[in-house]
Formats: C-alpha cells, sequence, structure tokens
C-alpha cells in the first residue's frame, strides 16, 4: 500500500484487513467454509473499494476547495458504484453465500474506513493532508 500516501487512509486500510481476518475466523467456526468466504467477500469489498476511493484521491493535487471537494465526490462515487457491483457480483455468482458473514463483514468493514478521519497524520492532522 505504497502508493497511498495518506497515513490514515493507509492505517484504516490494515484495520480493515483485521477485521476481515477476525470476521473469516468467527464466521468460519460457526457457518463452516462457507461462512468463511462469504466473511472474505464481504471484507475484499469493502477493501477494494476504499482503495479504488484512495487511488482516486492520491493522485489529485487540488489547489483549491473547489477542487478537491470535486475530486472527493468523484473518488466516493466510484466506491459506491464499485461497492454495487462487487456485491452484486458476490450475491449472484456465489452459490453458497452466507448472507449474513458477508453483510457484516461488509458492514463493519465499510465503518471501519470511516475511522479515518480520527487517524492523525504525521504533521498531527486528522484524516486531513497537508502539501
Amino acid at each position: 500500500m505504497t502508493w497511498i500516501r495518506s497515513k490514515p487512509v493507509r492505517v484504516v486500510m490494515r484495520w480493515q484487513l483485521i477485521v476481515t481476518m477476525a470476521m473469516v475466523l468467527l464466521f468460519g467456526l460457526t457457518s463452516g467454509t462457507h461462512g468463511a468466504v462469504s466473511a472474505l467477500l464481504g471484507g475484499a469489498v469493502s477493501m477494494v473499494s476504499a482503495a479504488v476511493f484512495a487511488g482516486m484521491t492520491a493522485r489529485h493535487r487540488g489547489t483549491t476547495a473547489g477542487s478537491v471537494l470535486i475530486t472527493a465526490l468523484k473518488a466516493e462515487a466510484a466506491k459506491i458504484v464499485t461497492m454495487t457491483g462487487l456485491l452484486w457480483l458476490a450475491l449472484t455468482l456465489y452459490e453458497d453465500v452466507v448472507a449474513g458473514g458477508l453483510v457484516a463483514t461488509f458492514a463493519i468493514t465499510v465503518l471501519v474506513f470511516g475511522m479515518a478521519l480520527f487517524v492523525t497524520d504525521e504533521a498531527g492532522t486528522a484524516g486531513v493532508e497537508q502539501t
């Protein structure tokens, strides 16, 4: 994840991975292999969409508040489209999906991504990159 310049985003993506693995273990023990795979898919959907968001925002060199806002909105839209498409693929292509495992892991990892605002970077600013 070295292509992600933002420390807060790197930290929350690492936590998304940790939460996903914990949920894989939990659903693997309670629902078997299909539960574990479903939890893995739920976490993967969230992590891939977070990477799309991070990639779009990392490329931007905003000079005005308006351009930064437009980039953030475009990145958020791309994240939502990615989430929707990947969830649809997971639910339609994986016949033995354990919906509870997929949705629970997805929801928790999405909430974890929102915690980026509370992680401070080297400059001591929470979720805001200084240029």
